[in-house]
């Protein structure tokens, strides 16, 4: 049974993770121009550890995996991202980039940012398998980004409905959220917030039995699309609505969307919605994960309401 531990980089790891980066990068194939690792030093890393941090990743107690951080505004970057070719194939570069993001998330950072050469398709198909977006093309390389789930903790339905509001703030006309979670865990109730943040006509309300209604802007903004899959039987009954048509000028919401309503857009927010077992207690959690370009490219926005700062 392996043995996989990743740790948070210190400067006492600094040979081993150089060890690391140095058999990985000697390992790939020659690129031009060649890539800059091999120049890396125990003291350049050390160095790059106490400015910013890194991953050390190791299989039975040896050193099998490498990444070092960059921090800009509110972007972690990654950079080094290494596998000894002993290693490969077990797992390790996936725990590397999974404690990656979770650094990023307890540093309160909005995406994760990195480059992948093109020369190199089975790197850089690596990277869209885990739900990367190339958000920029250089020369020799792509640069690929993820937004950061955002998780909170909403105490009531008037909260709920605020935050839906805030975030409207942050929606434009092409927009797609998916909603999901516990039956009156507050679907209907954050798509409140919404429309009330988008200024669309009509009382919001859950649409079963009508499935789908239109919410058209008061203001001159994107109408609210409102659906309910929760009586939609597949996708294919879900097409029958022809949401494509509204889809580039409205914000489309699907309650119970989760995997049906996926495929309507590249780019969408994933909204997750839970109640705890005690039925007096009106808290609710809320998460929120960002898909797709549209989102790699500016991450989500902190959902601040009044009272919780």
């Amino acid at each position: 049974m392996t043995d996989l531990h990743v740790v948070d980089a210190t400067a006492a790891h600094a040979d081993q993770l150089v060890t690391v980066i140095h058999h990985a990068f000697a390992n790939r194939r020659t690129l031009s121009p060649p890539s800059t690792a091999l120049t890396e030093t125990a003291a350049s890393v050390g160095a790059a550890i106490a400015s910013y941090g890194g991953l050390l990743a190791t299989i039975d107690g040896v050193p099998a995996g490498a990444m070092l951080f960059e921090e800009t505004d509110d972007v972690l970057g990654l950079r080094r991202v290494s596998v000894d070719p002993r290693y490969q194939g077990r797992g390790v570069a996936s725990a590397l980039v999974g404690c990656a993001e979770d650094v990023a998330r307890r540093r309160g950072l909005r995406r994760v940012r990195l480059s992948a050469r093109t020369e190199l398709p089975e790197t850089v198909e690596f990277w869209r398998r885990r739900g990367y977006s190339v958000v920029e093309k250089r020369s020799v390389d792509v640069v690929f980004a993820k937004a950061m789930p955002l998780e909170l903790s909403v105490p009531t339905a008037d909260e709920m409905r605020e935050i839906g509001s805030v975030l409207a703030g942050q929606l434009r006309a092409g927009d797609v959220l998916v909603l999901s979670g516990d039956l009156g865990a507050g679907k209907t109730t954050f798509t409140q917030g919404l429309g009330a943040g988008l200024k669309v006509r009509g009382n919001i309300t859950s649409p079963t039995f009508v499935i789908s209604r239109v919410h058209p802007s008061l203001a001159g903004g994107p109408a609210l699309v409102h659906v309910d899959a929760y009586r939609v039987g597949g996708v294919a009954e879900l097409d029958d609505l022809d949401l494509d048509a509204s889809l580039d000028e409205a914000v489309t919401v699907v309650e119970w969307g989760h995997g049906l309503a996926e495929t309507l857009a590249p780019d969408r927010l994933d909204i997750v919605l839970t109640r705890g077992d005690d039925d007096s207690d009106e808290t609710r959690g809320l998460r929120i994960t960002p898909v797709g370009p549209r989102w790699a490219e500016a991450g989500l926005n902190e959902l601040v309401v009044v009272g919780q700062g």
